[in-house]
């Protein structure tokens, strides 16, 4: 047998093989499983998941991307200096339109834009055949909880306690338990979110390369991988800028007219003083 066909003889095998789907839920389940490593320091083992592995790559990159971009500002502005600053602008222009000033806006700035980047380099690197982290319950929860911390912080900063509280406690008082709940459910909201969108994208990349592992898979990266990936990680930070300024918006409010809450305190009491008067009548 010649060199040539023993050549396109192994060539059709493992082509016929590629598309021979063979257990498709075992191939999935193996795909979702994640890859535990332990790493010993002494007596105690710590956990190191591909989860973490991937994480500090993929946030490693996007770090070295984007500096790379924006490392030597010039006076006059190259392309890449140009695309970074139209999103650091983009970024201050959303904050304003939630009510924050253009100094607030700045200050959350370098945070909100660390959530994009990790997020979107997480989730981007799936496109490259590796699991995102956010398939990991564990990385949406940790990323919503950092979220839902730092919109307290950064409401109290902003407005203060008084403000803070006001927020809470305003159209009306009975409210209080209800936004404190809130409080509770948005970082579950911005968790299963996240989660949800990419382990299903996960999932359905992994079903088309088992099944169609050519072509396909590649085109249909470019929106479950890429754009799908980038998406979610806008979403996640403009919920959080969101939930900062309805709180700051609140405060900004008082402070500026502030009579406007002694106001509706003053018609709260005429109201039950009123009622009372009825039902002694």
């Amino acid at each position: 047998m010649s060199w040539w066909s023993e050549f396109f003889r192994s060539f059709a095998e493992h082509l016929k093989e590629e598309f021979t789907p063979g257990d498709i839920g075992a191939k999935i389940n193996e795909a979702i499983l994640q890859v535990k490593h332990y790493v010993a320091l002494g007596d105690i083992k710590l956990v190191l998941t591909d989860a973490v592995i991937v994480t500090w790559i993929a946030v490693t990159i996007a770090v070295v991307l984007l500096g790379s971009m924006s490392v030597k500002a010039k006076i006059k502005p190259d392309t890449k200096q140009t695309f970074v600053e139209m999103l650091v602008e983009l970024l201050l222009s959303v904050a304003q339109g939630f009510g924050l000033t253009r100094e607030e806006a700045k200050h959350i700035a370098p945070m909100i834009g660390t959530f994009c980047i990790v997020i979107t380099g997480c989730n981007v690197i799936s496109i490259f055949n590796i699991a995102p982290p956010a398939k990991n319950i564990g990385f949406p929860v940790a990323m919503a909880l950092c979220a839902i911390f730092y919109v307290i912080y950064a409401s109290i900063r902003f407005v203060g306690l008084k403000g803070f509280w006001t927020s809470l406690v305003q159209p009306i008082a009975i409210l209080l338990p209800f936004k404190i709940l809130d409080m509770i459910i948005k970082p579950c909201s911005l968790a299963l979110r996240l989660f949800g969108n990419v382990f299903g994208a996960f999932v359905f990349m992994e079903f088309v390369h088992i099944v169609i592992p050519v072509l396909l898979p590649g085109l249909l990266g470019l929106w479950f991988d890429l754009a799908d990936g980038v998406l979610q990680a806008v979403v996640f930070s403009y919920l959080t800028i969101y939930y900062i300024g309805e709180i700051v918006e609140v405060g900004h409010e008082l402070k500026e007219h502030p009579e406007h809450f002694k106001k509706e305190k003053k018609n709260k009491k005429k109201a039950v003083e009123a009622s009372d008067a009825s039902a002694a009548v």
